[in-house]
């Protein structure tokens, strides 16, 4: 198959392709290789541009004409305009632009020749000194330095840019090429510069291209910065643990047993040892071996992989961060995540003021509320039977209450089918009457209610404490209530960022959660595990009281930088295989080929 969208996009390949052949010739001409003329290796720039425009910014125009600042700097065209006997040009580079003037008076006839043959992203090298233009515009003047040429060809973008409007606009194009939003997506909606008629009698001056600051900006940060700020985010998080005294680790990636999390694993096999694999779904068993192990505190930045689905907050693989701290408890966990998240956005942002999906969030002042609180003080008003505390203490105290609830929803005559305003919370209630019924322990639905009524309102940071004994297999039972254990989850934006809780250390106990998890397991539960024997084993050497903690690194970045969606902080996220065009697809049939 063609490795080329249209023949429109093969036939400007074919037409670059000519002109990288006669810039080959004018390099030639001055004595380089071909290589050299084409795909030269390196270039020998003074500074970067954001290193030169840091020199430049600040100085007028008359400064900058008295001390003369040579410079040769290296970056990409995106823009360029001939009229004459001179040119402008915006390249780019570590994210920012700097414009060029090229008059062929200074570079000499065959280096503007070659200039001319230059198309938007390509590749070149630049030498010469800083002026300002008539309009204020920092502007590097190409001119010879030291015996150097004033302009180095580097590499021939062979494709053409998308067009900034148009191009990029397509969400999904985005996502699959991210080469192509990391340079071109600059946070506004500049547009490629038309090209001008070649006069080459006419030696005015090409006019200047209007910098990107007077166009209309976009809603979105720019691709570039969303993962520069991924980046000191992740610097902000490690420097924050380092300081505390915590150590760094690395666990295996690839599991003999899932374990650590209730989630679907990806499977594989190891040929050598003839044995079945699974990718992580959690490193937390394997970190908490090092806590028994006589290291206190540790942490890791590692990669999961969830055999699960795909959403605006869901990403197959992705990138959490786990710390344990011994003699700690849920209750430590939730200070230090307080002081950790409230640094962090300090750090990075400068404010813990953040923008997400048009709301205001502030992430220095946080709510606290047990799950079974979080329940009522969002229960819908159209569903009557609002419960009590009480109606969470058993599976029979539970069931009384589903009843009442359930017998004040408007059902249809067929009863299977009710016309309700909270139609999820009402089809919670029905499937967790049915599902206690048939033996799923209570706790598992009164996680559920809270997903459903709570979740989506927990816009400002909350940590919501307190779960069901049921949906928390590695969590230490609270003393008072053997139903409940001491874990929590902080929300914000509406999602779950982060889980933690005091971690079980009773070797027995342990145990006999895991074999509730074979029975689960039996009952068709693919998220409940195997048995991890050597894990308990570990548990029977003395593992400290311990609280542990993980953070989705994706998600608190979509926080910090206001994306939407997992796909935008994430470089390469999975994608569904592009569909064939039909055009394709035929010529597959016409060679034989299967069109599936």
């Amino acid at each position: 198959m063609s490795q080329f969208e249209s023949q429109f996009e093969e036939n400007l390949y074919q037409l670059r392709r000519e002109k990288l052949a006669q810039i080959a010739a004018i390099g030639e001409k001055l004595g380089l290789s071909h290589a050299d003329s084409t795909y030269p290796n390196s270039f020998d720039f003074t500074q970067t541009i954001p290193e030169l425009r840091a020199i430049g910014d600040p100085k007028s125009g008359e400064e900058l004409e008295a001390t003369r600042v040579e410079a040769s700097i290296a970056g990409r065209i995106m823009a360029i305009r001939v009229q004459g006997k001179a040119g402008f040009a915006q390249l780019q580079q570590g994210g920012q632009r700097l414009q060029i003037y090229v008059r062929k008076d200074d570079v000499g006839e065959d280096l503007f020749a070659l200039y001319k043959l230059l198309d938007l992203g390509d590749h070149i090298g630049v030498r010469g000194y800083l002026m300002r233009t008539r309009t204020g515009e920092l502007t590097l003047h190409a001119s010879p330095v030291n015996d150097k040429p004033a302009i180095t060809f580097l590499t021939k973008a062979m494709l053409p840019l998308p067009d900034k409007y148009s191009g990029l606009g397509d969400i999904e194009l985005r996502y699959r090429r991210r080469y192509l939003d990391l340079f071109t997506d600059t946070g506004d909606f500049e547009s490629e510069v038309p090209p001008s008629s070649d006069d080459t009698a006419n030696d005015a001056p090409a006019p200047e291209i209007e910098p990107a600051g007077g166009m209309p900006v976009q809603t979105r940060a720019a691709a570039r910065e969303v993962f520069v700020k991924r980046a000191a985010i992740l610097r902000a998080l490690r420097n924050f643990f380092d300081t505390r005294g915590y150590l760094e680790v690395e666990t295996p990636m690839l599991h003999t047993i899932a374990g650590g999390a209730a989630a679907r694993p990806f499977k594989t096999h190891h040929n050598a040892l003839d044995i079945p694999l699974s990718m992580r779904i959690a490193p937390e068993l394997y970190l908490k071996r090092l806590v028994v192990g006589g290291f206190d505190r540790v942490y890791e930045i590692n990669r999961n992989f969830r055999n699960e689905g795909v959403s605006t907050q869901h990403n197959p693989e992705f990138t959490m961060l786990e710390f344990y701290q011994a003699y700690a408890n849920y209750h430590d966990l939730m200070d230090l995540t307080q002081e950790l998240i409230t640094t962090v956005a300090k750090g990075v942002n400068g404010t813990t003021i953040t923008n997400f999906n048009g709301v205001e969030i502030d992430l220095g002042k946080w709510t606290k509320l047990s799950m079974r609180e979080a329940i009522l003080r969002f229960w819908p008003e159209n569903i009557l039977a609002k419960p009590e505390v009480a109606d969470f203490a058993s599976a029979n105290a539970m069931l009384e209450w589903l009843d009442r609830a359930i017998a004040n929803l408007p059902l249809q005559e067929s009863g299977s089918i009710y016309a309700h305003p909270s139609v999820e919370v009402a089809k919670t209630l029905l499937h967790c009457r049915e599902a206690i019924q048939s033996g799923t322990p209570y706790g598992k639905c009164i996680a559920e209610l809270f997903e459903i009524v709570a979740e989506e309102h927990l816009i400002q940071p909350t940590i919501i404490y307190d779960f069901p004994l049921a949906v928390s297999p590695l969590s230490k039972v609270k003393p008072d209530e053997p139903d409940w254990v001491e874990r929590f989850e902080f929300y914000i934006g509406g999602f779950e960022v982060g889980n933690a809780f005091s971690e079980l250390n009773d070797p027995d106990d342990q145990r006999a959660r895991f074999e509730a998890q074979l029975t689960e397991r039996e009952r068709g539960d693919d998220e409940a595990h195997q048995m991890d024997e050597d894990y308990v084993r570990a548990l029977g050497y003395g593992l400290p009281p311990t609280g542990g903690e993980g953070i989705g690194i994706d998600r608190l970045t979509m926080l910090l930088t206001g994306s939407r969606s997992i796909r935008d902080v994430i470089l390469f996220p999975l994608m569904r295989p592009q569909a064939k065009s039909v055009a394709a697809k035929e010529e597959e049939q016409e060679h034989g080929e299967s069109a599936e």
